[in-house]
Order: C-alpha cells, then sequence, then structure tokens
C-alpha cells in the first residue's frame, strides 16, 4: 500500500478524480478520520481541501503517479 502526501487546490480536483477514474485499482483520500473514494467528485470535494491529504493506493499508473508527483511537492 502507497500513501502519498498532497494537497489539493480546487481547481486540480476535477483533474485529479480524472486521473484516479482511470485507475483499474482501487484508490482512497482522507484527511484525520474521513476517508473517501478518489474517483468521487463528490466525497473529494466534501474533504477540508485547505488540509494535506492522504492518498492511499495499491497499484500503478504512469499517469497517476505523474500527477501525484506534481502534487506532493506542494505540501
Amino acid at each position: 500500500m502507497v500513501q502519498r502526501k498532497i494537497k489539493l487546490r480546487l481547481d486540480e480536483v476535477k483533474d485529479f478524480v480524472a486521473a484516479a477514474s482511470r485507475c483499474s485499482f482501487d484508490i482512497d483520500i482522507s484527511y484525520n478520520r474521513y476517508i473517501v473514494d478518489a474517483k468521487s467528485i463528490v466525497g473529494v470535494l466534501g474533504l477540508d481541501l485547505a488540509q494535506v491529504l492522504t492518498v492511499s493506493y495499491s497499484g500503478y499508473d504512469p499517469e497517476f503517479e505523474e500527477l501525484m508527483k506534481k502534487l506532493a511537492p506542494a505540501c
């Protein structure tokens, strides 16, 4: 299980959810005790985007990894 810390802005949520939706494996995004499916735009928008979020997944997709690299340094 890979866990990455990211920071999402409101304008990045759509791209993040779209990239997660193209992956064949499950992806969760969490903050404190709230865990939502990263493929759900409503779920992601329900999180506190002002906080650092944790993305958990157990597969590999090059496009998703590239997006994670872009979002991770912002923390």
